[in-house]
């Protein structure tokens, strides 16, 4: 009994997240146009810490002090401390943490690409800088995009990456490989003369089942380049390695008939896309958002699997399970009318609307997330205006607050006539993200919000924590329609307290 005392006394307990919520503020920052927000476990305490990057206020500075123009800045996931920060050259676009060396010890990388020449690799640990790419190498280019990940093309153990530049005239795009491991050029830059109008579309990475690698990309259209013919025209010769030669038959066949080094995969008017996890399947499928509709395309063959016309949709859709048949379904928010917004469900198979609800909220665009659940469900949550806790007899629901202030609800699919109301906001929610506490089974929500700014002064930024286990105990119940049987309090609470959050990819 002595030794098991001494050996519960010597053996450290894994940190417990006590600081269920926790909200930072990191003072004024000087403008910007983007939010980057990543989430990281740096310091190895099983915790996600939050990284992000802003624009620095000139005001605060002191008389012939400079200051940076941006800084790159992690905070403890357990209490919001200050873990480290890093000046940068310029605003940041992206931030995207990964491991560059599956399966090894070399530990999280964080690759920050900039808006305009800006792309390094931090040591997420430390956040010193481990490489940056020679802006010289982007020639007269500007970066279009984040960096994107690729696999190990010059096999040295290292997964490397490939930014997309664009010159002045619009139709020249350049490719440029980069070394994941030292930052250099992979070969010279590869141009492309490309037909198209509209939204910049990736660059984005995809695996087909078979193991070809595709690069997706375009203007208002979705056009696809094999890794392998950059990567050829990159190191000027004929061979490429053995992981680069595969090819998708059903890929392959839409080329044009001149063999041009593009395949044509969608080209009607493209705002969005992004890839969604298959079922039963070890590839991806593609969702497209034009003017008019959404678009589901099977990602082996590239034929539509259904099409929902809809119009007002401007913000990316967000996978989730709703349904029992383990297919991703999507959480959409279309504008409908003035100071509306329309929340609506998607069946992911069938791509018919399960759940929908119009909520009062001034802002155009605010963010949406999920969580899955251990029972393979998922949790949504969104933003609006404050909603009254009894249905209302009209078709038209008024906000009970002043626009200023924003809650955070979120919709469980076992209740689909109850909203939770998590939490309140004053100021604008630009990002949020969620993480997983494995050890806890909870999931926690990560906002980066923008305060209410007074004349004169630039608008505050604050980061908050919340715990989604704690936050589902104290919300409060919004009814959105009578059922029957109605819904008590007590019933809500008890399936409430039985939730547990687990890790799963929704998208690859």
């Amino acid at each position: 009994m002595v030794l098991v005392l001494v050996c519960a006394f010597l053996i450290p307990c894994p940190p417990r997240d006590l600081h269920s919520t926790w909200s930072r503020h990191l003072g004024p920052q000087g403008g910007g146009d983007l939010s980057p927000l990543q989430l990281a476990d740096v310091n190895g305490d099983g915790l996600r810490d939050v990284l992000l990057s802003f624009v620095t206020s000139r005001n605060g500075s002191a008389v012939g002090v400079s200051r940076p123009p941006a800084v790159l800045v992690c905070l403890s996931g357990m209490n919001g401390s200050t873990l480290w920060s890093s000046p940068l050259p310029e605003e940041a676009r992206d931030i995207t943490c990964l491991d560059l060396m599956p399966g090894s010890m070399a530990g999280t990388i964080c690759i920050v690409t900039g808006m305009h020449k800006m792309f390094s690799a931090f040591n997420a640990t430390s956040g010193k800088a481990i490489w940056t790419l020679n802006p010289n190498y982007l020639s007269n280019g500007t970066l279009a995009a984040p960096g994107v990940v690729l696999p190990d093309v010059d096999e040295d153990g290292v997964r490397d990456l490939v930014v997309l530049a664009v010159g002045e005239s619009q139709p020249d795009v350049c490719f440029l490989l980069v070394s994941g491991r030292t930052g250099s050029p992979v070969g010279r830059p590869v141009k492309y003369n490309i037909v198209g109008e509209g939204n910049l579309i990736g660059p984005q990475v995809y695996i087909t089942a078979n193991g070809a690698v595709y690069i997706l990309f375009g203007f208002g259209n979705i056009q696809a380049v094999a890794l392998r013919d950059i990567f050829v025209q990159a190191q000027n010769r004929d061979s490429s390695p053995p992981s680069l030669q595969i090819e998708e038959p059903e890929w392959e066949k839409r080329r044009s008939i001149n063999l041009s080094e593009l395949i044509d995969i969608y080209s009607d008017g493209v705002e969005l896309l992004q890839m969604v996890k298959a079922p039963d399947s070890n590839c991806s499928n593609l969702l497209i958002t034009t003017g008019q509709a959404l678009v589901l395309l099977r990602g082996q063959n590239l034929t539509p699997h259904w099409t929902l016309s809809l119009q007002g949709l401007h913000s990316q859709p967000t996978p989730g399970y709703f349904t029992d048949d383990q297919t991703l379904d999507f959480l959409l928010q279309i504008q409908d009318g003035v100071g509306m917004k329309k929340m609506m469900v998607v069946d992911g198979d069938s791509g018919s609307v399960i759940w929908n609800y119009t909520a009062p909220c001034h802002l155009k665009r605010t963010p949406t997330t999920s969580a899955v659940t251990s029972d393979q469900k998922s949790v949504f949550l969104f933003w609006a205006e404050g909603l009254p806790a009894a249905p209302s007899n009209s078709d038209v629901i008024l906000g009970t607050e002043p626009p200023s202030l924003h809650h955070l609800y979120l919709l469980h699919p076992a209740f689909p006539s109850i909203l939770l109301d998590l939490a309140n906001a004053t100021g604008t929610v630009t990002a949020a993200e969620v993480g997983i506490n494995d050890l806890w089974k909870d999931a926690f929500y990560v906002t980066r919000t923008t305060g209410p700014s007074s004349k004169g002064h630039p608008a505050p930024l604050v980061v908050s924590k919340l715990s989604l286990r704690w936050a589902l105990m104290e919300g409060q119940m919004v009814q959105l329609k009578e059922t029957t049987p109605k819904i008590g309090r007590g019933e809500l609470r008890r399936f409430l307290s039985r939730i547990k959050f687990v890790d799963s990819p929704l998208q690859i």
